[in-house]
């Protein structure tokens, strides 16, 4: 385990330990981080709101999808979707180019966000799989199986 805070960190640190056979992105950074770090408290002014900048975070899943040497035999992301959960999700592991996107739909009525279950849909190059709701141990379970038999 590597203990990180920023995203540049945590990209630093999946880099160094580089190569392996397989990278599996389970949580995502923030898409965002503020463009500059105040260095003392921001005072209120009367009338007058603090103007924040942002600037992206780096794409770590898509930075090491993407790579021309030393890419991971298998790549996995995962996509917590709100909407067309299969369609977005097929779309995103085509755009950051990971081999398998592990798509969780999250939507409020599903009760799936904080709670024990997942009820995922496993998507690859090959079409998707519907998984039915378990445990998230036996998600993780099931995926490491999953990529055990794909590994060989």
């Amino acid at each position: 385990m590597h203990r990180v805070e920023t995203a540049q960190e945590m990209l630093t640190a999946v880099q160094a330990v580089l190569p392996v056979d397989a990278a599996i992105f389970a949580a995502a950074v923030a898409d965002w981080r503020m463009a500059q770090h105040a260095t003392s408290k921001i005072k209120k002014q009367a009338g007058k709101l603090p103007t924040l900048e942002f600037t992206e975070n780096p794409d770590i899943l898509a930075h090491v999808a993407q790579m021309d040497a030393g890419r991971p035999k298998l790549v996995v992301g995962f996509a917590a979707e709100t909407d067309d959960v299969v369609a977005n999700a097929t779309a995103k592991r085509l755009r950051k180019g990971c081999d398998w996107i592990v798509a969780n739909d999250v939507r409020p009525e599903t009760g799936i966000m904080g709670g024990s279950d997942n009820a995922v849909v496993l998507i690859t190059g090959d079409g998707s799989e519907d998984w039915p709701r378990m445990g998230k141990d036996q998600v993780a379970q099931r995926l490491a199986l999953r990529l055990a038999d794909a590994l060989g």
